[in-house]
This record gives structure tokens, sequence and C-alpha cells, in this order.
């Protein structure tokens, strides 16, 4: 029977040691272990060994990205308007020794250091300028956690002002000058459409006009050069005329000249000619004056056609 108790005795020695010796670490967690209360090594993920009642874990840290939420905290602007403001922060442990005794509640701290942080920001930004500067706000949060952190073995990875949230009748008005603001440019929209639809019509009559007066000029320019032509083509005409019946009397002097008919003939037909037009009924005959020297020859040839006649 005493044998048995001690048997029994004996295995729970052994589980509780090994319980204490052997410790099994998940994947992206380490855990900080002190020899006799002094920091001695890490523990690794994985099977880890450690002398009993020597060793103990003093803490376990996750490596992973982790989060946090900063309490909504209400903080006065420059202008004196009270907005509350809600802040999430993403952290990391990077140095799980300096995380551990670099400061006893690294959480804490940076939601103390945010909030410190922000109600400095938002002292000196107007309403307006907080509203629209969440980037603005959360750069210089995480700056200034970066600053603090860096001895914690802490590393922020990303600052978000969830929301703001000014009081509600600020809010109202808010409402109502968003409501102006936008039948304001509504009406600026439609006053500018108007505006390009007169400057548009006025373009186009403007072009239809220039259209229309080139169109005007173009056929006048085309009409009075249709009349240039018509005049040269007439004009060419009556050149060619004049030196058709050029050349025809030229060539019926050259066969008068070949039939053997000389001047004093030809001047003899002549008077004959205008004798038999002064038997018309015109009783009145211009003879040019230089006709009146050869009319006294003219009796002496037409003796020598009668001569010849008989």
């Amino acid at each position: 029977m005493v044998g048995v108790i001690l048997s029994i005795i004996l295995i729970i020695i052994v589980v509780v040691f090994a319980v204490l010796t052997v410790k099994i670490i998940p994947q992206q967690q380490v855990g900080v272990v002190e020899r006799l209360g002094k920091f001695n090594r890490l523990m690794n993920p994985g099977l880890n060994i450690l002398v009993p009642i020597i060793d103990r874990v003093r803490v376990y840290h996750d490596l992973r990205i982790q989060q946090t939420n900063v309490p909504p905290q209400k903080v006065i602007t420059k202008d004196n308007v009270q907005v509350e403001i809600d802040t999430i922060i993403f952290y990391q442990v990077i140095d799980p020794e300096q995380a551990t005794y670099g400061i006893s509640n690294y959480v804490n701290g940076v939601r103390n250091i945010t909030t410190a942080t922000m109600r400095q920001i938002i002292g000196n930004m107007e309403l307006d300028e907080t509203l629209s500067g969440r980037e603005k706000i959360s750069a210089e949060i995480r700056l200034a956690l970066d600053e603090a952190t860096e001895k914690w073995g802490v590393r922020i990875e990303r600052v978000e002002v969830v929301d703001i949230n000014p009081p509600k009748d600020v809010q109202v008005s808010m409402e109502k000058q968003m409501k102006a603001e936008r039948n304001k440019r509504a009406i600026i929209l439609e006053a500018e459409a108007a505006k390009q639809d007169m400057v548009l019509r006025a373009e186009g009559d403007k072009q239809s006009k220039i259209l229309i007066a080139e169109g005007d000029r173009e056929a006048r320019i085309r009409e009075a050069e249709g009349v240039r032509q018509a005049k040269e083509l007439e004009a060419l005409g009556e050149a060619r005329a004049i030196d058709a019946i050029a050349q025809a009397e030229q060539n019926r002097i050259r066969l008068l000249k070949e039939a053997g008919l000389t001047e004093q003939i030809l001047a003899y037909k002549s008077f004959e000619t205008l004798n038999e037009v002064a038997k018309g009924p015109a009783n009145k005959v211009f003879i040019p004056s230089n006709a009146v020297e050869t009319l006294g020859s003219l009796g002496a040839l037409g003796e020598l056609f009668k001569e010849k006649g008989k």
C-alpha cells in the first residue's frame, strides 16, 4: 500500500516537473524568461526547457500587429468649439525585453500620449480645419508616439482618426451652411450654363455670318473673273476678226496685182463705182480731197478704154 502511494506521488512530481520544465511557444509569440528575478533570455516559438524553481516566465508578448481603441476624447478647438474624437492605434512589439522592462504598460502609455497629443493639436486648429484635417492630425499623433515608444520596444504602424463629432447645434448649423452652399453652387452652375449657351449661340451666329460673307465674296470674285474672261475672249475674237479682214485685204490686193491692174485702173474703177452711186436717190456725193488730183487723168483713161473697146 505504501509503495502504491509512493508511486503516485512520484508520478505527480514527474508531471509537475515536466509542466514546469517544458514550455511550448506558438508562432509569432515570445516569452520573457527570468532567472532568480533577473532577465535571462527570450523563449522563441517551439519547444523550450526551463529550470524549475530557478527560471520563470515573466510575460508573453504577441509579435503580430495589434490595435487599441483610444476612448473618445472631448477636446476644444482654437475657435472654442468642443468636439469628440475617436481614434484607433495600430502598433507592434519589436523588442520584447524593452516592452517588458521599459514601461509597466505600453498600451496605456500609447493611449495617454495619444490623448495628450490630440488635445495639443486640436487646440491649435479651428473647427473647419479640424474636420478636414484628419490626415494631418493622424500624422502628428504618430510622430509624437514614435518619439515616445522608441524606448518601449513598440513601433506605431498607423494612427486612424475614426470620427470627429461636433456638438448637435454646430452640426445643424453646418448642415444649413452646406445646403446654402449647394444651392449657391447650383445657381452658379445654372448661370454658367446659360452664359455658355449664349456664348455658343453668339459664336454660331458669328460663324454663320462669316461663312455667308465668305460665300458672297467668293461669288463676286468668280463673277468678276467670268466677266474678265468673257471680255478677254471677246477682245481676242475681235482681234482675230480684224486680223482675218486684214489678211483678206492683203490677199485681194495681191490677187489684183497679179492680174496686172495698176493704181490708175483701180482708181478709174472706183470712179465708175462712184458714178453709179451718184445715180441713186442720194444727189450728194462727198469725194475725198486727195481724189481730186487724180480726176484729171481719169478722162484720159476713159478715152483709152473707149478706143480699146472699138
